[in-house]
């Protein structure tokens, strides 16, 4: 069997798993999906290489944070990552119920759908982050929701099937040709809105926890060519799965005439705003993929006894 046929038949299986999931998570009370994933994760996730990513970033990030704590914190990301995985599918069913999510600075959004002009919305990944985009497109703002498309086709249209059922429409700009569209949906007057706070190979350089950490410029470089607003969104958990989605005040972004260094000051604001969260509720963040570069990796090795 070739490659290209064990990598399809892996992919179908995971498809399928993803299946069982669905299936699973839409006959049982919401509370208690996000109550099983996160015990799954926490029980599976230890055993896994993850577990050593989550630990090293944390030393990174936290370098003097005693060990007890830290290990609490790995344990706890862990919880939060399942609960994520396990509501993903059922999305639709807790934006349902109004009692489940509640939208502070909803004003913000309502402002960017009157005026008729685009924004720069960007978030990270806290807690149930898929909540920023339903948001964003509950109120009426016409956006194009971008985001990395998963390399396995049968889950990426998976989870477009799932987005689809909370009106959530997403857009995976790959390469200058999807650049190009982006830019002239907000010459069009539509916002764009796209994840800032994972390893951007080729992007601007910019602290984050103290450690350069490669950043996308793009959503910084949007807002000054267009003069939009830069808003900041978050999604926090309250208890199990009801959260709180937070449409902060905008980071400014200075147009001085020196775009690469107007940029660079852009994505430091913005490193330092993720920063400043994941310091608020640490456990809500996605610890377990690499963000900074390979150097501070080989300088913070992770724990060898699990």
């Amino acid at each position: 069997m070739g490659r290209a046929a064990s990598r399809d038949i892996a992919w179908r299986l995971e498809a399928l798993v993803y299946d069982l999931i669905e299936a699973v998570a839409g006959v049982l009370p919401v509370d208690l999906v996000s109550d099983i994933g996160g015990w799954l994760a926490a029980t599976i996730g230890p055993h896994t290489s993850l577990h050593g990513v989550a630990y090293t970033n944390l030393r990174i990030a936290f370098p003097d944070l005693p060990e007890a704590e830290v290990l609490a914190l790995q344990k706890a990301q862990w919880w939060e990552a399942g609960r994520w995985v396990a509501e993903f599918p059922i999305i639709d069913r807790i934006v349902a119920d109004p009692s489940r999510v509640e939208i502070v600075g909803a004003e913000r959004l309502a402002a960017v759908a009157a005026c008729g002009k685009p924004a720069v919305f960007i978030s990270g990944h806290f807690a149930l982050f898929e909540l920023v985009a339903w948001a964003i497109v509950q109120a009426g703002i016409p956006c194009q929701i971008t985001y990395r498309a998963a390399n396995n086709p049968y889950f990426d249209e998976r989870m477009g099937r799932a987005r689809f059922r909370y009106g959530v429409r997403l857009f995976a700009p790959k390469g200058l040709a999807g650049v190009r569209e982006v830019m002239r949906a907000m010459a069009r007057g539509e916002s764009v809105a796209l994840m800032n706070d994972q390893k951007f190979n080729g992007g601007v350089a910019a602290p984050l926890f103290g450690v350069m950490a490669h950043t996308a410029q793009g959503p910084s470089a949007l807002a000054l060519r267009f003069g939009a607003p830069l808003i900041p969104m978050t999604v926090q958990r309250l208890k199990k799965a009801r959260f709180r989605v937070i449409v902060h005040d905008p980071i400014p972004i200075e147009n001085t005439g020196d775009h690469d260094r107007d940029v660079e000051n852009g994505v430091r604001k913005v490193n330092a705003f993720v920063e400043a969260r994941v310091r608020e509720r640490p456990s809500e963040w996605f610890w377990v993929h690499k963000r900074w570069p390979n150097e501070a990796y080989r300088r913070n090795p992770a724990r060898t006894d699990g």
